[in-house]
């Protein structure tokens, strides 16, 4: 009896840890995923009530760049989910106070100066208001009129332009904007610096100061983990928004599921990633964007059905409990957010308690992840 008694308490106790362990890899609710982005939302828009304000940090800059036009990106999808007025009244006002223009006005060239159209237009198709589109418009009409093409010299200019040619194109049922986006694409893929994607290693180098002989201290090419994020969240979001007959579209689909597949092997053991993706010595330790954007590009992947449920849910959703662990403040803001840079020594330190120089975009890449992760099913 006593033996009968002991050998069910190690096969209910063998149970249980295996449950646990089962449990930790369970999608998790859709009430704590909102609960975390209406958290850390509400924190940046208490710390930032008017949308319109300048952000001075070495130097003043008009709210309307990309870093705040990032957090615009992942709140309007937020907003799908949970349409809370006050989030689109706060989307609207900014905009107005920038008169739905772009930093450098229309003739600009530069993709961070163009990202805030991602949420104008997205603005436009809620409400539709000429005026909102009009200036975000016309400067891409002027990029595509110009036939340049090698403007796209970093690889976060996908992530900033690549959406607002795909939303334009989707508007006025003009593939020449599909067609001019991936010139613009190619170039950067294999032109600039020789070619900034590393198809043998399914990554991106950031520019092409990075492109071999540069070397990260031990020996391997240097992959910045935000940088390559923000490609996988323009296929993310220029894949969501083309038609499936658009132009150039399995081109994209092809190396988004090349990058996914090389992500996979560079997890940390606690779920995020370094920001070093091949030197895990070279400021290594946790790192809340680039791991958001993994997140972000992995659950939009399996909602659609796109890449296997099996073997990225498992690598989403440690991440994602890792972020909500281990990132989220009391007061609701991010800890281990890199500040703005494009390699692993800028930003440093990275620590709970250390704050980027702009937290605005850190947070749009975490409600992105949020609203991917929430549409998951259990």
């Amino acid at each position: 009896m006593n033996h009968l008694l002991r050998f069910s308490s190690i096969l209910f106790l063998g149970l249980t840890t295996c449950l646990s362990q089962v449990s930790a890899q369970k999608t998790p609710s859709k009430k704590s995923v909102m609960k975390a982005m209406v958290k850390t939302n509400a924190y940046f828009m208490n710390k930032w009530p008017d949308p319109g304000i300048s952000i001075t940090t070495n130097i003043t800059r008009p709210s309307n760049i990309w870093t705040r036009a990032v957090y615009y990106e992942g709140l309007m999808d937020m907003y799908k989910l949970n349409p809370d007025k006050a989030y689109y009244n706060y989307a609207v006002e900014w905009g107005e106070k920038h008169n739905w223009g772009l930093r450098g006005g229309t003739s600009t060239r530069n993709a961070d100066n163009q990202a805030c159209g991602q949420t104008y237009l997205h603005l436009h198709d809620i409400e539709k208001h000429p005026e909102r589109i009009k200036d975000i418009k016309a400067s891409m009409d002027l990029m595509m009129k110009s036939g340049k093409v090698d403007d796209w010299t970093w690889i976060d200019a996908l992530q900033m332009a690549m959406p607002v040619f795909a939303q334009l194109g989707n508007l006025t049922g003009d593939n020449a904007y599909y067609e001019y986006m991936y010139k613009m694409y190619m170039h950067s893929k294999e032109v600039e610096g020789g070619g900034l994607y590393n198809k043998a290693d399914g990554l991106w180098w950031r520019d092409k100061d990075f492109v071999p002989p540069y070397k990260e201290p031990n020996g391997e090419d240097c992959y910045w983990s935000r940088g390559n994020g923000w490609v996988i969240a323009a296929f993310v979001r220029v894949l969501d928004i083309m038609p499936e007959d658009a132009p150039h579209r399995e081109e994209y689909l092809k190396t988004y599921k090349e990058m996914l597949a090389a992500l996979v092997p560079l997890q940390r053991p606690d779920g995020f990633w370094n920001v070093s993706l091949h030197d895990p010595t070279h400021f290594g330790g946790k790192e809340t964007s680039g791991t958001a954007l993994f997140v972000y590009g992995m659950a939009w992947g399996i909602n659609k059905g796109i890449i296997s449920s099996e073997t990225y849910k498992p690598v989403l959703v440690k991440a994602w409990n890792a972020m909500t662990k281990d990132a989220i403040a009391k007061d609701g803001s991010l800890g281990y957010l890199q500040g703005t840079g494009k390699e692993p020594k800028d930003g440093q330190p990275v620590t709970f308690t250390s704050r980027p120089d702009f937290e605005d975009y850190g947070l749009g890449c975490f409600l992105l992840a949020g609203t991917e992760v929430y549409k998951m099913k259990k």
